[in-house]
């Protein structure tokens, strides 16, 4: 009997890679991976984590927001929490309704991360370079019952630009703001100054007195690790952003592996300290920096409120940071300081670039330049919690600088022909799909596209084409669809496409990324005028300026008589691209 069973067992092709270490062995023989772990899964929500590590790593800095003075040890961090979790009850908020934190990295950023957790209330991450009409489509999206934000921050005026919106706060009693435009919303919170209609941050952080705090208590109790906790917009193809809901499991549990494939927990804890200067309103920021610190008790430094490429530098120096995130761009600026020599790096042990595409170049010149030996690259997508895929820190250079990583723990991938939906063989492209516990629950409000890119049996699409190799480590080649991500920002070309086509001049727009060496892509317009109609490429940027998001604004307008078209009629953008790249001579 025990040989049959052996026999049975060993006509199905191995598909398990144990990833608590580096594979050895080379398991798969075909395009399809599951990450297995020793460790098993989580099962504690935000807040929670949180409370844990402020039990284990009471005196421990949590985090430190360099520019504005802060530091926090956890137990400072989870009283601060508690009081405005507190006092979001006392403002009438519940379990449920959604929250908007709409602003740069700040300290309130992470506070109200965890306090909106603690309160069961849903964070919804708003771009704080969002203008008008886009943050009014998020909020109305999601129906936001509340919105935090500073007055302003460089160009951003976050105050003025909510009142655009909403007039009825400059007579409304704070937390009764009955808007017509955003039905949903009736709290404004504002971080740092007193405005009609708004709450300060004082206010919140007094309003919770012990009956709130027992109720908040009394709460802890009924939250499930399964409820969505967090709103990230991502844009789709339509041009209009959908709000990828994540629950507590999702990014508890991406937290706890990135990680652990990182070496968290074996280093000397106390002294893992991550340079973060990436935004915390994306999921690189808020998952990867704010849960992580919560899972593993790390601590956290922010060297600047906006990105600032040598105050990463002086942060690493003085505050011997031991690892640093950045997208691929922020890479290039850091390498690109004319004084990088002079900075002390030597306590930078490792780092992680993810966001966007990442030259094997760059990745070979942070490890030479910058002495960041234990450095690796992770791949993931806003749907996924993030990371699906991420190297590991004693990967050799091949590995480090041509794969986006190995398969993470606790999940499967896919490899499949974009048109058959079957596996290709090993090492041959197709579409990358997703399939585990990092898979967000839903687009809010949108079944229609949550289903065109979650099937039915919960493997995720991508979107990007890649290869598996027999390790488990994965190659992206491209992306099947128009995307452009520029600096670690995905922009979507119909959406800039379709406010192109509301200037007066413009017949016809296409939208395009072209090669950059510095944020990777840059956004070009390739625009087809009305007859008898002129027009300049200083002309539609001064349009776009103030409308869309400085990032969107085309770096590049070119203008066209005609475009590269199938036999069908449709727009060959790939064509376009090179025709524009060979016209711009780059």
């Amino acid at each position: 009997m025990k040989g049959e069973s052996t026999l049975s067992l060993s006509i199905f092709p191995p598909s398990a890679v144990h990833v608590d270490s580096p594979p050895t062995i080379p398991t798969l023989t075909t395009s399809y991976a599951h990450g297995t772990s020793s460790k098993s899964l989580l099962f504690s929500t935000v807040g929670g984590s949180l409370q844990a590590s402020a039990e284990r790593f009471p005196d421990r800095e949590a985090v430190v927001f360099l520019q504005d003075g802060v530091r926090k040890t956890f137990s400072q961090l989870q009283q601060d929490v508690d009081q405005a979790a507190a006092g979001l009850l006392a403002l009438g908020l519940k379990r449920g309704d959604r929250l908007g934190m709409w602003g740069p990295n700040t300290y309130e950023w992470v506070l109200f991360q965890f306090a909106s957790a603690k309160a069961g209330i849903i964070l919804v991450s708003v771009n704080p370079a969002y203008q008008v009409q886009e943050l009014e489509f998020a909020l109305r999206k999601v129906g936001c019952n509340a919105i935090v934000c500073p007055t302003q921050f460089k160009t951003q005026k976050y105050c003025d630009m909510l009142r655009q919106i909403c007039p009825e706060m400059d007579t409304a009693i704070p937390g009764s703001v009955k808007s017509a435009r955003l039905p949903d919303l009736h709290t404004m919170i504002v971080t740092d100054s007193r405005q009609p209609g708004m709450y300060h941050l004082e206010d919140v952080m007094q309003a919770g007195s012990s009956q709130h705090m027992q109720q908040l208590e009394e709460l802890q109790k009924k939250l499930s690790f399964d409820d969505p906790i967090n709103i990230q917009f991502t844009s789709g193809t339509t041009g209009n952003p959908k709000g990828a809901t994540l629950s507590h499991h999702n990014i508890v549990n991406n937290a706890y592996f990135i990680g652990m494939r990182l070496g968290y927990d074996w280093r000397v804890s106390s002294q893992v300290r991550v340079c973060l200067p990436v935004p915390m309103y994306h999921c690189f920021g808020s998952v990867g920096g704010g849960i992580v610190m919560a899972t593993h008790g790390i601590t956290l430094v922010c060297p600047s409120t906006g990105y600032d490429g040598r105050a990463n530098l002086a942060a690493m120096e003085s505050e011997r940071c031991t690892f640093v995130y950045g997208t691929p761009t922020m890479y290039i600026d850091m390498l690109g300081q004319p004084d990088l020599a002079k900075f002390d790096l030597s306590s930078v042990e490792g780092g992680i670039m993810a966001g966007s595409p990442c030259p094997p170049e760059i990745v070979k010149k942070v490890i030479s330049t910058m002495g960041i030996k234990e450095f690796v690259i992770a791949y993931g997508t806003t749907e996924n919690s993030p990371v699906s895929f991420c190297g590991f820190p004693t990967d050799n250079l091949e590995r480090k600088s041509e794969t986006v990583g190995c398969i993470a723990s606790h999940i499967e991938a896919k490899v499949v022909d974009p048109g058959s939906g079957q596996l290709v063989p090993l090492g041959i492209s197709g579409e990358l799909m997703i399939r585990g516990y990092c898979v967000m629950l839903e687009y809010w409000g949108d079944v229609a596209k949550t289903d065109e890119c979650i099937a039915k049996d919960r493997w995720y699409k991508t979107g990007d084409i890649a290869s598996l190799d027999k390790y488990g480590f994965c190659r992206i080649e491209g992306r099947i669809k128009d995307m452009i991500i520029r600096g670690g920002e995905n922009i979507y070309p119909a959406e800039i496409e379709q406010f192109l086509h509301t200037h007066p001049k413009v017949q016809e727009a296409q939208v395009i990324g072209i090669k950059d060496e510095r944020m990777g892509e840059e956004v070009c317009a390739c625009l087809k005028l009305k007859a008898g109609q002129d027009c300049s490429a200083e002309d539609i940027k001064a349009y776009c300026k103030g409308k869309i998001a400085h990032f969107k604004i085309p770096r590049y307008v070119t203008f066209v008589n005609d475009y590269p078209l199938t036999v069908s009629g449709k727009i060959q953008k790939n064509k376009l691209r090179v025709q524009t790249e060979k016209f711009l001579a780059l």
